[in-house]
């Protein structure tokens, strides 16, 4: 064969290699997809991020997940296939962490970033003492999962890092729950003494003991601090007590009227209108989706008409853009309806304010009217996305 001849054969060759090769990467990839808008399709919630490189006529799969189950049906989907592969995918936590993969928050407010630098966007907030699964590391950043199953990234010096055992042991102690909307941490039991630290509505410290004007409570970093008896309460007595109601909700909520709206706030330092709702929630005994677009995927869905017809004070209203022919529905906005003859609702906007959807009200709001989108009732709703604190805690 001469070279000539030879040349095109290798050419072929080559380009029979490569067509066969972007095939497989092509097919890898779907199944990948598939996998990922079954298992893991909110990266909020779940990480499933994964990468794939040909070498040497293998698919390397590169990236990180926190699901066990999404990757091991990749890896079985590739076997069965017959797809040579081999995988360097990370399983978030994995031992970079040691064996302090679990952290509590140690500031009044930890402020958790979508990148781990100072200058990304702020996603949500932590509240002191709040639990929080430790997932990676980056520089002096940590990758975190809250309650509510968010993601996302920290700075070191807004968590206490822990073992399971000391997690646990911090779990199942007593604590103080914060009930005013701002406050101080003494070093004395004197309100003119030092202060330890600022504190905020829903933040919990470890419980020591008691006298007739102050709780004396423990930091997560061991800390010695003392809180005003009419500002807090004993958390489990709290818990206990606690009615989640409508009226309830109403009051929690008008608690916050004027507090200014932060984007990516979860606290009464600011809040956005998903982290008003879930603020309200929370200190209603539940746990609830962090973002609006989540919110209005649990609970149970109210008013198909858009009429505003069976609403009950305590529904979540939704707002967006409806779906179209060519988009689907998006959900931009949520607040809490009053459900008066005025057809009042609480939101964040600006700040935390009432407006109406009564067109006659002085506080009427024509721009949520017109992209109102749905309501969903929370309250005493079964729903794996809401989170009930009683049943999380034995009383």
């Amino acid at each position: 064969m001469n070279i000539e001849k030879r040349s095109i054969v290798i050419l072929f060759v080559f380009f029979l290699s490569c067509g066969k090769n972007i095939k497989t990467v092509t097919k890898v990839e779907n199944m990948y997809s598939k996998i990922k808008k079954e298992l893991a399709p909110d990266k909020r919630t779940e990480l499933f991020d994964i990468q794939f490189h040909l070498l040497n006529g293998a698919i390397i799969l590169k990236g990180e997940t926190t699901s066990k189950k999404a990757l091991s049906r990749l890896q079985d989907s590739l076997k069965y296939s017959q797809v040579n592969f081999k995988s360097e995918v990370r399983i978030l936590p994995d031992s970079s962490l040691e064996n302090r993969q679990f952290a509590i928050a140690k500031n009044s407010v930890i402020n958790i970033r979508s990148n781990p630098k100072h200058s990304a966007e702020l996603g949500t907030q932590g509240l002191l003492g709040m639990a929080l699964r430790v997932l990676d590391k980056k520089g002096d950043f940590y990758r975190i999962q809250t309650p509510d199953n968010y993601i996302s990234w920290v700075d070191k010096g807004g968590i206490q890092r822990m073992n399971k055992r000391d997690f646990d042991l911090w779990n199942a102690s007593k604590k103080v729950l914060f009930t005013n909307n701002v406050g101080q941490v003494f070093a004395s039991k004197n309100k003119n003494s030092t202060i330890i630290s600022d504190i905020t509505l829903g933040g919990v410290l470890k419980y020591v003991s008691e006298d007739a004007s102050f709780y004396k409570v423990t930091y997560p970093d061991n800390r010695i601090g003392f809180i005003k008896k009419n500002e807090a309460i004993i958390y489990g007595s709290w818990l206990k007590n606690l009615k989640s109601t409508p009226e309830n909700i109403e009051v929690i909520a008008k608690k916050m009227n004027g507090f200014p709206y932060l984007w990516g706030g979860t606290s009464t330092k600011g809040m956005d209108c998903s982290g008003f709702t879930k603020m309200v929630y929370l200190m209603n005994g539940y746990i609830i989706p962090r973002d609006a677009s989540q919110q209005i995927n649990a609970g149970k869905t109210i008013d198909y008409h858009l009429n505003f017809d069976g609403l009950k004070k305590g529904d979540l209203l939704f707002f967006g853009k409806k779906a179209t022919a060519d988009s689907k529905q998006r959900v931009t906005h949520v607040g809490i309806w009053l459900g008066n003859k005025k057809m009042e609702f609480i939101h964040s906007s600006g700040n935390v304010h009432i407006s109406s959807m009564h067109p006659e009200q002085p506080n009427y709001d024509d721009f949520n009217r017109n992209r109102y989108i749905g309501s969903k009732r929370y309250l005493n709703i079964v729903d794996r996305n809401i989170g009930n604190l009683k049943e999380q805690i034995k009383l």
